[in-house]
């Protein structure tokens, strides 16, 4: 069982200084690493310079993906990408990488959405073609975080990852795609034990990625509001959020229990939050780092 590790999903920024204050304010509150993700749309910035730029501004945290969207790339213009911000990073790179899950995306970027059995083929695909760019540059591979739901990126992931992300996440049986449910504490139990299945005795960091903090002295509001806000997609109720790994509700030192017995019960040592939460969750890294 490792020790905590904590980082933050930067979305976007105004403008140069705006980003500069993010970063060096996520170190500050010490996050240990900062990563952007790939997505399309407003005030999203493109992952690989925003990175560089957090890790020129910046000493400590590393800095990553999370996660690449391999589908979107011509696979010899991203292993140039990826090497050459492993370089200007000062080998701070964390190199996370995804199958694509938002179909809106690859149409707005006129890509063909495929069959996620031909996007995850793609993504198995790039990891040859990174590791044969590297070697051709002399560079070391930067640690490797693969992430996703489904049995095939999670396989991978066990093969292959240095850290396998879960985002407890799943499409929505019969809805449109990029229509998801939260995955609730018995099902994270199986997705874990599929992915440890499938590890041949390989034992990766495990990172999930929290979907809501909430700061509160009553949880059951808290949750109940959150089941509100998202309309109740799911059908979970109250006590199953509460128990859900990828929510956490409560006083800073319930979170703080919340995490050190799911970190024992999932094997979740690496925990990363989302942009608005950064300031929410620093009592809490405050409270576990290096434990």
């Amino acid at each position: 069982m490792g020790k905590f590790k904590f980082g933050v999903n930067l979305w976007g920024a105004e403008d140069r200084a705006d980003w500069v204050a993010k970063c060096l304010r996520a170190e500050a509150l010490g996050f240990d690493v900062i990563s952007v993700p790939d997505h399309l749309g407003p005030g999203r910035n493109a992952p690989f310079p925003a990175l560089t730029m957090a890790a020129a501004v910046t000493q400590r945290p590393r800095v990553g993906t999370l996660v690449s969207n391999v589908p979107f790339y011509n696979l010899a213009l991203f292993a140039r990408e990826v090497a050459t911000t492993a370089k200007m990073t000062g080998d701070r790179l964390d190199l996370g990488l995804g199958s694509g899950h938002m179909k809106s995306e690859f149409d707005d970027a006129g890509l063909p959405w495929t069959p996620a059995k031909e996007r995850i083929a793609h993504l198995a695909k790039s990891l040859d073609h990174l590791r044969g760019h590297f070697d051709d540059e002399g560079i070391t591979p930067p640690p490797l975080l693969i992430a996703g739901n489904s049995d095939g990126v999670l396989s991978l992931a066990a093969r292959e990852a240095d850290i396998a992300g879960f985002a407890g996440l799943r499409q929505a049986p019969g809805k449109p795609p990029g229509t998801f449910q939260l995955d609730d504490a018995e099902r994270m139990d199986e997705r874990v034990a599929f992915f440890r299945s499938h590890a041949n005795g390989r034992d990766p960091e495990l990172n999930m990625l929290v979907q809501q903090v909430v700061v509160t002295e009553d949880r059951r509001a808290a949750a109940e509001s959150w089941r509100e806000e998202v309309q109740d997609q799911d059908g979970l109720d109250v006590e199953t959020l509460l128990e859900t790994p990828q929510l956490l509700f409560g006083t800073v030192d319930e979170i703080v229990r919340q995490l050190e017995e799911r970190r024992e019960r999932y094997g979740f040592s690496y925990i990363t939050v989302f942009q608005p939460m950064l300031e929410t969750f620093a009592p809490v890294v405050k409270e576990l780092s290096g434990q």
